[in-house]
């Protein structure tokens, strides 16, 4: 494995499980020292002792990032300990309903959707790039969805919260362009994660049969393209959305 993440410190949220999990344990075999966020203690406190236990350098934090105080004050620590944060990596999403159609969809569980999906990423986005400008350095990663691209019938909630994340994405990146800060995205397809346990299965099986793969993707496939979109290999690239997809992407 490559040392291309050698004295970077990367900031990886939605840590626990999952593509965070994959994407934080890869940064950090590439040299990175890692800080994993997440909502869920134990998760971040497991992969804090995997990490440590292969020789990685890490720091473990819970919060919400839909609490824009407390993702400032655990931005305001980290950089007190660290003294910069070279990139930015946003994994954390929730569902909400699946196979839901409109009228049953309750506002408040659409609203919760929208708050972890796209407050959220707001929140941690705000809170860095006054810190990668001060260094003339950053890499801002989100993770939307192939739902953001196509919608998903029956997940409103879901496929709008990403779509508007796109949106974001290309925004910020336009707006960071010249700073030497990039911001970039992926689309994921189905992935075999912990946040498809409580998908419907029949939107599962919509979603594989939209795959000309005929399968799902791995944590590691998905991880494998963003330490690329997260180094400085990456540096002409920005407000863009990467599909890894196996195909599904028409656009």
């Amino acid at each position: 494995m490559s040392s291309r993440f050698s004295n970077q410190v990367a900031v990886v949220f939605g840590a626990g499980r999952g593509i965070g999990e994959a994407i934080a344990s890869r940064l950090s075999r590439e040299g990175a020292k890692v800080v994993v966020i997440d909502i869920l203690k134990n998760k971040v406190d497991e992969l804090k002792l995997k990490i440590e236990e292969n020789g990685g350098e890490v720091e473990a934090f819970q919060i919400d990032i839909s609490e824009e105080k407390k993702v400032n004050q655990c931005i305001d620590h980290i950089v007190k300990s660290n003294l910069k944060i070279d990139v930015l990596v946003n994994s954390v999403g929730i569902v909400g309903p699946s196979n839901c159609e409109i009228e049953d969809y309750d506002l408040k569980d659409f609203l919760q959707v929208l708050n972890v999906n796209l407050v959220g990423a707001f929140n941690i986005s705000k809170a860095v790039v006054p810190i990668m400008k001060k260094n003339n350095y950053g890499r801002i990663l989100h993770i939307s969805s192939i739902a953001g691209k196509e919608g998903n019938p029956g997940m409103i909630g879901y496929s709008s919260s990403k779509s508007a994340l796109i949106g974001f994405v290309k925004s910020l990146g336009k707006e960071l362009a010249q700073t030497n800060i990039t911001v970039n995205g992926i689309a994921p397809a189905l992935i075999s994660s912990e946040m498809n346990t409580d998908t419907d299965p029949k939107m599962l099986e919509y979603m594989i049969e939209k795959i000309p793969m005929r399968r799902t993707g791995t944590v590691d496939e998905v991880a494998s393209l963003c330490a690329w979109i997260c180094s400085r290999e990456a540096s002409f690239n920005t407000g863009a959305i990467f599909d890894i997809s196996g195909g599904r992407a028409t656009y």
